[in-house]
């Protein structure tokens, strides 16, 4: 399931944000790589030893892990830091899933990425993120403070810059609920029981629905 959040990241906070990128060190991509993604790996990532690396986490993540639509989509249980990635010209990430596990020492399962977009599409040509599904591939290429959430076992990558600058911040979560689709399930159930609430919210349609989403949440969540 792909789930996308528009303005995430005020304008206020994006221009800081992209301050601090420009400010801050940025060393070889294929460092945090692992054994196969680092032969698809071209791009650069910001040193997380970076004196601005805390600040920009509070600035870049403090809305994506309060907000309603994520945690209706990924059910987080962890959410890790990001890694803040620059491309420039001829960069790119070739296609390759993302490691199941992730961390050093406290390690933890990645169950659902998200690519939160840090610069406006007209700042860069390519860098699309394209990813493939059920339903083929889909290029995602999002105005810059929205981001995008998919599964992490899904096969993506990230199309060739050819001018430009590319700044994103990916993230993954562990997820309270491991199966996929029963994520997108509950995802779904939560919607119509939203829109229900609204429109008829003393309906007895409404409590069945309530009831059921409210049940099945306790027969799969993991806390």
């Amino acid at each position: 399931m792909l789930a996308s959040i528009d303005h995430l990241i005020s304008a206020q906070n994006l221009t800081r944000i992209k301050q601090l990128l420009d400010d801050s060190p940025f060393v070889d991509g294929k460092l945090s790589a692992g054994m196969i993604a680092k032969s698809v790996k071209i791009n650069q990532e910001m040193n997380p030893q970076s004196a601005h690396f805390k600040e920009l986490n509070e600035l870049v993540m403090s809305n994506l892990v309060r907000h309603p639509k994520y945690k209706a989509t990924a059910w987080p249980k962890r959410v890790a830091a990001p890694f803040y990635a620059r491309y420039e010209p001829g960069m790119e990430y070739g296609e390759h899933v993302d490691d199941p596990i992730m961390g050093q020492g406290d390690i933890y399962r990645t169950d659902v990425s998200t690519t939160i977009f840090l610069s406006n599409p007209e700042d860069y040509e390519g860098g699309e993120l394209v990813i493939k599904d059920t339903y083929g591939e889909r290029s995602i290429k999002l105005a810059a403070g929205s981001a995008v959430i998919y599964p992490s076992h899904s096969r993506h990558y990230v199309a060739p810059v050819t001018s430009g600058v590319r700044y994103a911040a990916v993230t993954w979560a562990q997820s309270t609920v491991r199966d996929p689709s029963k994520r997108e399930m509950l995802y779904e159930l939560n919607q119509a029981r939203e829109m229900l609430y609204k429109e008829l919210p003393e309906s007895e349609a409404t409590r069945k629905i309530s009831a059921t989403f409210n049940n099945l949440v306790r027969r799969w969540i993991d806390v």
